[in-house]
């Protein structure tokens, strides 16, 4: 029996997930849904199911998916590492561009702990959730201000020093040191904006040490209101710099891309360019077969291999195809526990597929359905256009347009793809491709 066949799949919002859990746990500590398996599939949204499995499974899962890993979870990119903390430790600015769950994050964090010292200090903050440069900037002065002190009366004095002039309001929780906010009530058209953009300049100067700042879902700045002019702050101030570096990467590859690629934009060449690649399947066969022995269980190099190719080194995907023909494995890894794992990675993403194709028109569905098919480019010629009902040339380029946004399909050396390969099987199976 699968698993999915055990538990329905859910996919809720993570507050409502966080409260449910509790409840759930109050109320009966030895149930079996307690067991809980976590997959992000987006900011938003989780998707797990359960299982009569016992809790102490989660004190030693040997693999993780959906979120940043570290540690023994952490797989190869040990160029990447290097490249990254030379350029922090030399002040070189960075910017990361890759598709989507290919482990962008957890570079980025490992680098940030190896880099991390007395001299070099580094300030990391999530920008999802900004929708305007007022958030922006709350937020990095925020993070700023809480990543660059010990001690409160230190950062209370730093705002003092150097954000006076905007007089911002402070919010602070339980632990002051970790849980508090700043309001900035500032016209982000005026000089203060500027102030702050200059903060950690001013912190690294006075402490007399360098300073790392990363952000995470950078290319939200695009979707700001009057976005190039926003740029054109941002770049001004920082390039003058000289305490200061930045690395800057993002989960929507096609905005990184046009933010640091397109010559009319500010941010274009803005620093070294780090493109990504997929991690090599001999160093994810060693990885999945250490982490079965590490836990009493085995797999064999060829199964491991299989896995690997099934979700086309797909670092998230690999990880969860792991950890579901680990968790069907009594012992030794069977080509029946890999198959019905499989299975399994299918149904557990099959509620974010539905929610991202649920909303495309007909020619788009349609244009998916020729990429199925084997048609990667060419896609204007009467042929196609007649066989997949497309339209007019006119109308394949605002339906590819469409589909690069909504992030289903990425162009490649003029080649048209759908880069995510567990998606391309549940499409063909939907559109019976």
């Amino acid at each position: 029996m699968r698993i999915a066949d055990k538990c329905p799949i859910v996919t809720i919002q993570i507050d409502v997930l966080r409260q449910q859990l509790k409840t759930s746990f109050d109320l009966n500590p030895r149930a079996p849904n307690n067991f809980i398996t976590n997959n992000i599939v987006s900011n938003k949204y989780i998707t797990y199911f359960c299982a009569e499995q016992q809790l102490k499974i989660m004190e030693n899962k040997p693999f993780i998916f959906g979120i940043a890993t570290s540690g023994d979870n952490f797989t190869d990119r040990e160029k990447e590492t290097e490249r990254l903390l030379l350029n922090f430790r030399h002040g070189v600015n960075t910017v990361l561009i890759s598709p989507r769950r290919w482990g962008k994050t957890s570079l980025v964090q490992k680098a940030c702990r190896l880099a991390q010292s007395d001299k070099l200090k580094i300030v990391y903050l999530d920008i999802f959730s900004c929708r305007s440069d007022r958030d922006f900037y709350d937020a990095f002065a925020s993070a700023v201000l809480k990543q660059t002190s010990s001690k409160v009366d230190e950062w209370l004095e730093n705002i003092k020093l150097f954000l006076s002039r905007i007089s911002p309001k402070i919010s602070m929780g339980a632990d002051p040191m970790t849980d508090f906010s700043i309001s900035l009530e500032i016209d982000p058209k005026s000089n203060d904006s500027d102030e702050i953009l200059q903060l950690p300049e001013k912190i690294a100067q006075k402490k007399g040490c360098n300073i790392v700042v990363c952000i995470d879902e950078f290319q939200q700045i695009a979707e700001f209101k009057d976005s190039k002019t926003f740029q054109k702050r941002l770049r001004s101030v920082w390039q003058l710099q000289k305490s200061v570096s930045y690395c800057l990467f993002g989960s929507k590859k096609h905005l990184m891309n046009e933010l640091f690629e397109k010559k009319s934009l500010p941010f274009y060449k803005f620093g070294d360019a780090i493109y990504l690649q997929k991690i090599g399947t001999t160093d994810w066969i060693d990885y999945i077969c250490g982490r079965f022995e590490a836990t009493g269980k085995q797999i064999s190099k060829e199964l491991a291999e299989k896995i690997c190719q099934r979700v086309d080194n797909h670092s998230s995907y690999v990880q969860q195809l792991a950890w579901l023909v680990w968790v069907h494995t009594d012992k030794i890894a069977t080509e029946r526990d890999f198959e019905e794992a499989y299975q399994d990675i299918i149904d557990q993403n099959t509620p974010l597929f539905e929610k991202q194709t649920e909303s495309l028109t007909t020619y788009q569905m349609n244009f998916l359905r020729a990429i199925l098919d084997g048609v990667h480019s060419e896609f204007t010629t009467q042929e196609v256009l007649r066989k997949y009902q497309l339209g007019s040339s006119a109308n394949v380029s605002i339906v590819k347009r469409a589909l690069v946004k909504k992030e289903l399909i990425e162009i490649e050396k003029r080649q048209v793809i759908i880069p995510d390969p567990v998606m391309t099987v549940w499409l063909k199976r939907e559109l019976g491709a």
